[in-house]
């Protein structure tokens, strides 16, 4: 079990969780700073996250 691996699968989940959190919020904003400043937090911490994920899992070699 390579540790590297699953903490890349846990932040690439985490990742794609706020970035579907950050779509729910877009859909149904209706404008307000509140809306926007929790839309760009969720989305640029979700993009973050999904592409540091990403970026682990492809990186990391398996080596049993």
């Amino acid at each position: 079990m390579n540790v590297k691996r699953v903490f890349g699968a846990v932040l690439t989940v985490l990742g794609t969780a706020g970035l579907i959190y950050a779509a729910v919020v877009f859909a149904s904003t209706s404008g307000e700073t509140r809306d926007l400043k929790s839309l760009a937090i969720f989305g640029v911490l979700g993009l973050i996250f999904f592409i540091a994920g990403i970026g682990l899992v492809r990186t990391t070699k398996d080596e049993s």
